[in-house]
Formats: structure tokens, C-alpha cells, sequence
């Protein structure tokens, strides 16, 4: 018979990102009495990587828990990006009620939809947490309405709506159920989760069901599977068996060799747990989220959606640039197809494809920002290699029509700037679905447009708004193929040698356009050193030296002023480069190149298009 487990409390935080929902878990660990008083805690403790600190953005799900008045509460901090969707949706099969974070001036923001939608139809009870309301704008009144009429706009139930709402400053560690309360710490939240969050139940007795729904991966113990306790108990050395409700072949016998249970951030090992309890468990080689593991004598498999597919992929192809190999550790075509493999083992959104060449492999993602990050790990473990364009992955419908990824962009300009976006998202084969004006002298625009619309926009949008607009995107089904689009108006600077970059040649050449390289650098035949003013691409030599004569001398060189070199980061890279070039990625340097370096070949193959 089914028992509720009134000792623990399974719940996810959702909300968009940089709402705050980080910081909050922080402050009910810190008021659990998690930490030690006199314990260095950091800021977002989470946040354990090291991307995930300095964008300030939670990339992978994580587990912790907290104790309160001996109930055990198992807390998931989700991401908020819609890159890392993928997360969420498996996160909250985990979970008997989600708390929504919402921030007091910015309200309810596409991402909060999208999470939103996932909970309800999982029919999931919400607590709505208002957080910075002690930000001096913040409007908590207006945004309780616009929070219902959200909940209306995705069909909620009358329960559903009936959620309570609770305001918080999870920088001041703080919350309260009115706004006019006083506020002391964070009690009220707890409370509001005890009594709001269901118990989770189950037969304690019945055979052993978990499904797994996130896998962690440690080098010492390899595959570690996350899931919840359905039904039954687990135990150190039981005999159990995995099945997948996708895979209906699949029947492994397995043995639980270790077993664990968070407390705080840290993972507990136990030797059994019971219904209801979030677990991890090691020592099963291939598990895989969406697994279930159950008892020999009844393996019948939790249902689970499937995984959303990749709308996004680029080429990651081993560098063979001349400057090839001085600068990574890892260089060869069985590091990089290592590499790619066991980021797998984590990372359920991603696909990996090896092609006809040895040399280069298909990788496809959620998103530009899905697949930057793991660049951006690579490249900080060590790894050199070459990255193509991100291209969107097309389908053909019933008819044979190409069908391609469509976005929702929503849009947060200061008045004068709407006119340039509006324009520029307009020649991307984007369209104006809705506009409003707020009070505050900002414009909200909601854009639908095609992925490929998207890619490379963003540093142009932060230069048209002055670093002022928002813009925040979420994947909305395939929809008709809407055109070619032109993406960059102008040409590359392309070098003519290899050599070393020299002011002299650099002073000629910063009159054809903007420079990404100054003097002393390396620069090879075909590597772009800077855009062109104009559309055309066009070869320069910067390693040229002055001609030294008897009326010449070689120390008026000190009078050159050379214009400051533009610095690209990672993703302003990879939105510049075009379809015939390469970024070649090592742990020190980015360099553009083009696929082909040699000038005559390059010349002969446009010729031949």
C-alpha cells in the first residue's frame, strides 16, 4: 500500500535566468544550518564550474539538501537558459512541486513560460516566489497579476491557480507571506514549502522502481545515475535490472555497488533508502537518463518523455592550421573524438556524429550557447582544434518542403533603438508579432524568426541598444523555410604570408578596415587578421618590412600610430566567421582562418561554385 514520506520534501527551483534562484538556494542552505558559523561559503556555491561562475549562468542541474525541523527537503537548482532545456524538463519527474522565482521589476520572462508550461502540465503544484523586492524599482503588486494571467494563458487548474506567493531578497536572505510583514529570514519559505509541497508517496514494499534523471560522471567512480525512489526500497548490493521504457530490448542485470544521499552539497553514502528519497548510484557502467532500475521480479519501466532534439551543429575538425600544435595539449583526431564521446555521458541534448574523414566530427546542440561552453571547456582542459559555422539543422515535411527551426525573440529596447532592431531583425526574415511600451521609456518587441535569423546577432544587437536591450529567445517548433538570408555585409582581411605581424605592414593595412591582431603576432597565408571596410575579401601583407636607403632610416617606424586591435571573444568569433572559414581554437589563442589557406586554390574553388 502507497505511504506518504512526511520527512521529505522533493522540489525544483525554476524561474528565467538572473532572476535569482541560485542566490536563494544559497541562503536556505546558509539558514539550514548547512554550513559551519565560521565556514567560508562562496557566492553562489551552486554554481560549481568554472563558466558557470563567470557568466553567472547555472548550466547543469544540481542536487542539495536541506534539513528543517527534521524534514528533509531534496532542492534541484535548475538552468534557466532555454540552451539547457534539456535539463529541466527531465529534472522535474524528480519533483513533487516546483517554486517559481520571478523578479519584482523584470515579472514573468519567456524562460519562466517555458519552465512554467513543463510544471503545470505535470501537474505539479507551484509556489510562486517573488525575489529583489528590495530593488528600487521593483513593482511585487504588478507583477502578481501578470503572473496569473500567466498561469490563465497556459490553462491552469483552479488548484494551480490557487498557488501561494511568497517575497523574497535572497541577497538579504530574507522572506515574507505580505508585503507589509516585517522581514526577518528566510522561515516563512520553509514553511511555505512544508506545507505546500506534497509528500512523496509510494509502497515502500512493492518491487523497486527508479528512474533515473540525471547522470553525473566522476573519474574516479565513472557514471553516476540521479533519480528518485518511486516505489520500494534500494540497498547496497541488491541484484536489480535496467530497462527503458524507449529501448523495449533493453534488459541488463545489474548490482548496486554504492549508494549515496545529499546532505548540504555533499553526497552521503548509505546503505539503503526508501520511497521518495533522491539517491545517486554508482558502479553501473551504462546507465543513461531515462533508465529505469528495478527488481528481476517485476522490471516494468517509468514512462519519460524523450529528449528535445538539436536544432544547431557545427563541425569540430582537428587543426591543421601551419601553426598547428605548439599551444594545445590535446591535438589528434582520437583526443578530440574522446573528448566529444564522454561529454555524452552528461550531456543528454548533444549529438555527436563521426563523418567519412577521421579528422572531423558532427556536433549538434540546443544552441549557440550549448555549444560555446563546451568549446569553452575544451579549450581550458587543453584541447586545440578548428570549429566550422554554426549551421541549423533543416527537416522536409510530409510534401517534401524544407522546414526549418523557428524562435521567439523577445525583445527590451530603450524607445530610440526600436527602430534599428525592428530593422535589422527584419532583413534576418524576422517578424513583428507584437509590440508594447512601458512606462519606464522601454519598448518590448516579440520577434518570430527563423534560428539561422539569430545566429551571429547578438554582438550586433549589444552595439545598436549601447549594451542597454535584453533580448531573450526561446525554440518555437519547425516552420516553413523563409528564405536566404545575407549575413555579413563586409569582407575579411586576409594575410598574404607566413611571418610575423610588423607596425609598418599593420599601419598599411588598418586603412582597409578594423584589425584583430597587433604587432609581434604570428599570422600564417590565409589567416584573417580583420574586416574589410567593403564586401569583397582582400589580401594584405603585414609582415612587410620598409625598405631601408641612405635617406631612409628604419627608426622613424616609432611615429606609426596604430588604432587599438579589436579583441573578439569566443562567441563574437563565431559569429563572424562565414561559411568558408574556420576558427581555430587552442588553449592561449583564437584565430580565424580560411578553410582553404592557399590563395590560388581559394580563388579557384569560388570560381567554380
Amino acid at each position: 500500500m502507497n505511504i506518504k514520506r512526511e520527512d521529505v520534501r522533493n522540489v525544483a527551483i525554476i524561474a528565467h535566468v538572473d532572476h535569482g534562484k541560485t542566490t536563494l538556494v544559497d541562503e536556505l542552505l546558509k539558514q539550514s544550518g548547512v554550513f559551519r558559523e565560521n565556514q567560508e561559503v562562496a557566492e553562489r556555491v551552486m554554481d560549481s564550474n568554472d563558466i558557470e561562475r563567470e557568466r553567472g549562468i547555472t548550466i547543469l542541474s544540481k542536487n542539495t539538501a536541506v534539513n528543517y525541523n527534521g524534514v528533509k527537503i531534496n532542492i534541484i537548482d535548475t538552468p534557466g537558459h532555454a540552451d539547457f532545456g534539456g535539463e529541466v524538463e527531465r529534472v522535474l519527474k524528480m519533483v513533487n512541486g516546483v517554486i517559481l522565482v520571478v523578479d519584482a521589476f523584470e515579472g514573468a520572462m519567456p524562460q519562466t513560460k517555458f519552465v512554467l508550461k513543463k510544471a503545470l502540465e505535470l501537474d505539479l503544484p507551484v509556489i510562486v516566489c517573488i525575489n529583489k523586492i528590495d530593488r528600487p524599482e521593483a513593482r511585487p503588486t504588478e507583477v502578481i497579476d501578470e503572473i496569473l494571467e500567466l498561469f490563465i494563458e497556459l490553462d491552469a487548474s483552479d488548484e494551480q491557480l490557487d498557488c501561494p506567493f511568497v517575497f523574497a531578497s535572497a541577497k538579504a536572505g530574507h522572506a515574507i507571506l505580505e508585503l507589509d510583514d516585517s522581514p526577518k529570514n528566510m522561515v516563512p519559505l520553509f514553511e511555505t514549502i512544508i506545507n505546500h509541497i506534497p509528500a512523496p508517496e509510494g509502497d515502500p514494499d512493492a518491487p523497486t522502481q527508479v528512474l533515473i534523471s540525471t547522470i553525473d560522471y566522476n573519474e574516479y567512480v565513472g557514471r553516476i545515475g540521479v533519480g528518485k525512489i518511486d516505489n520500494g526500497k534500494l540497498k547496497v548490493n541488491q541484484d536489480c535490472v535496467l530497462v527503458n521504457m524507449h529501448e523495449p530490448d533493453k534488459q541488463k542485470k545489474v548490482k548496486i555497488s554504492k549508494l549515496y544521499e545529499f546532505e548540504g552539497l555533499n553526497k552521503v553514502e548509505v546503505k539503503e533508502a526508501s520511497v521518495g528519497s533522491i539517491v545517486a548510484i554508482s558502479g553501473i557502467s551504462d546507465i543513461h537518463i531515462g533508465d529505469t532500475i528495478c527488481s528481476p521480479e517485476k522490471p516494468e519501466p517509468i514512462p519519460f518523455q524523450k529528449i528535445s532534439e538539436p536544432t544547431i551543429a557545427m563541425h569540430f575538425l582537428v587543426n591543421d592550421s601551419p601553426l598547428a600544435g605548439q599551444e594545445g595539449k590535446f591535438v589528434t583526431s582520437r583526443h578530440l573524438r574522446d573528448r566529444l564521446f564522454r561529454e555524452l555521458n552528461t550531456d543528454v541534448s548533444l549529438r555527436v556524429e563521426e563523418s567519412e574523414n577521421a579528422d572531423s566530427f558532427k556536433v549538434s546542440g540546443r544552441g549557440e550557447l550549448h555549444l560555446s561552453v563546451l568549446i569553452e571547456n575544451m579549450r581550458r582542459e587543453g584541447y586545440e582544434f578548428a570549429v566550422s559555422k554554426a549551421e541549423v539543422l533543416y527537416h522536409t515535411d510530409e510534401n517534401g518542403k524544407k522546414q526549418e527551426p523557428m524562435e521567439l525573440a523577445y525583445i527590451d529596447v530603450p524607445d530610440e533603438f526600436s527602430g534599428t532592431v525592428i530593422q535589422k531583425l527584419s532583413e534576418r526574415k524576422g517578424e513583428l508579432l507584437n509590440m508594447t511600451t512601458s512606462s519606464g521609456g522601454y519598448t518590448r518587441l516579440e520577434f518570430s524568426i527563423p534560428a539561422r535569423g539569430l545566429i551571429g546577432y547578438r554582438g550586433e544587437f549589444m552595439t545598436d541598444t549601447k549594451g542597454n536591450g535584453i533580448i531573450n529567445t526561446i525554440f518555437n517548433g519547425y516552420g516553413p523555410y523563409k528564405g536566404d538570408i545575407q549575413y555579413r555585409k563586409q569582407g575579411s582581411l586576409i594575410a598574404f604570408e607566413n611571418g610575423e605581424a610588423i607596425t609598418y605592414g599593420l599601419f598599411n593595412a588598418q586603412e582597409r578596415g578594423t584589425l584583430f591582431i597587433g604587432p609581434g603576432e604570428k599570422v600564417y597565408s590565409g589567416m584573417v587578421i580583420g574586416q574589410n571596410g567593403k564586401a569583397e575579401d582582400v589580401e594584405v601583407n603585414v609582415c612587410k618590412t620598409k625598405h631601408l636607403t641612405n635617406t631612409r632610416s628604419s627608426g622613424s617606424d616609432d611615429a606609426l600610430k596604430l588604432v587599438p586591435k579589436r579583441i573578439l571573444s569566443l562567441e563574437q568569433c563565431l559569429e563572424f566567421i562565414d561559411t568558408d572559414e574556420l576558427l581555430e581554437v587552442t588553449p592561449e589563442n583564437l584565430r580565424i582562418r580560411k578553410k582553404i589557406l592557399d590563395p590560388t586554390l581559394r580563388k579557384r574553388s569560388k570560381f567554380n561554385k
